[in-house]
């Protein structure tokens, strides 16, 4: 009986061990097929990656500056996607919130404020801009019942285009010939960790994401959010202010994601050009459904993600292989997982008939 036991045990933990590498290897081969297509070696680009991105300490304190707004702008989705709330205008927001914070950081500091308050002054700017500007898809959803996918789009749109249209009018620095807002010195950013290049701004994010996870699993807005994301009309019969709590994730996302933005801003960038885009929100969707929007698993996709992306650029420009290549490879491994995500629950389905 014991030794039926422990090989029952010992094979169902190799399919799960299977589920899991399987489509990691699946993603390696196709991404590799995919980079001899395109007349580059896998094996010297994925060598780029991971030694640009996670062994060389420049890339690895690179990856882990990045990782902060990527962070919190995984934190925003988390909240709204177990809400049922899909909030797809996450660029717009994290743009115009960072050119906000751009423009009112430097101006506080000629002030002569002191730097703790000049950032904190920048960041509630850039989480307030975030969640003003998810306000009329908020209500447009909660009031109307108007689908988000397409408000919170065009309010992207939207949001980038004023964004850049700010920086080249209202908050355009005279003194440079390149459209950009005025330039935050060093030492009024952001700190950085421990005589490094890591900005503090990776504490600010691994903090958000954990306290996060823990309120959508841990308290009662959360599961009252949930049961919302789950049921709408259920959760209307059970006596819950429904439209009232879907203006409260509107709010928390979008305030997150501009967050992100007044983060990148402080932090890492000192100002913004114009036509800057970094698109970093549709980037994160796919890496928050691939960690089941569990905050503890985004926060190992976001690393892997950042490596991916800084270890790519450096293989872009030594293989010349195109610098979104790695949005490829997380589209692959959101195939990847999905199609193991339903072979395996098809196989429990089967294993209890």
């Amino acid at each position: 009986m014991s030794e039926r036991f422990r090989t029952g045990a010992g094979r169902e933990l190799a399919i799960q061990a299977l589920f899991l590498i399987g489509p990691l290897l699946a993603v390696l081969i196709l991404g590799g097929l995919i980079l001899l297509a395109l007349g580059a070696n896998p094996f010297s680009y994925y060598a780029f990656v991971v030694e640009r991105g996670m062994l060389r300490p420049s890339g690895l304190e690179a990856t882990l500056t990045r990782m902060g707004p990527l962070l919190l702008i995984a934190s925003g989705l988390i909240i709204a996607f177990r809400a049922g709330v899909w909030n797809l205008g996450g660029d717009g927001q994290f743009l115009l919130a960072a050119v906000m914070a751009a423009a009112l950081a430097p101006l506080l500091h000629q002030a002569g404020w002191p730097v703790w308050l000049l950032l904190m002054a920048g960041l509630l700017t850039g989480a307030i801009t975030g969640a003003a500007w998810a306000v009329l898809p908020a209500l447009l959803r909660a009031r109307q019942g108007l689908n988000e996918i397409i408000t919170t789009l065009m309010m992207s749109f939207l949001g980038v285009s004023l964004a850049n249209l700010l920086v080249k009018l209202a908050f355009l620095d005279p003194t440079t010939t390149t459209p950009q807002t005025r330039t935050l010195p060093v030492e009024a950013r952001l700190p950085r960790l421990f005589d490094t290049t890591i900005s503090s701004g990776l504490l600010i994010g691994l903090v958000v994401v954990i306290l996060v996870h823990l309120m959508m699993t841990r308290t009662a807005f959360g599961l009252r959010l949930r049961v919302v994301g789950a049921n709408p009309r259920a959760a209307l019969h059970a006596g819950l202010a429904v439209p009232a709590l879907t203006i409260a994730v509107f709010a928390l996302s979008a305030g997150l994601v501009g967050l992100a933005g007044a983060v990148d801003v402080l932090g890492i960038q000192g100002n913004i050009r114009a036509d800057w885009n970094p698109a970093y929100s549709l980037s994160v969707v796919p890496l928050v459904f691939l960690a089941r929007l569990n905050g503890y698993g985004t926060i190992v996709y976001v690393f892997l993600f950042s490596a991916l992306s800084i270890g790519a650029e450096s293989a872009a420009r030594r293989l010349g292989v195109p610098g979104y290549f790695s949005l490829v490879i997380v589209a692959l491994m959101l195939i990847t997982f999905a199609l193991s995500d339903h072979f395996q629950k098809r196989r429990q389905r089967l294993s209890q008939i």
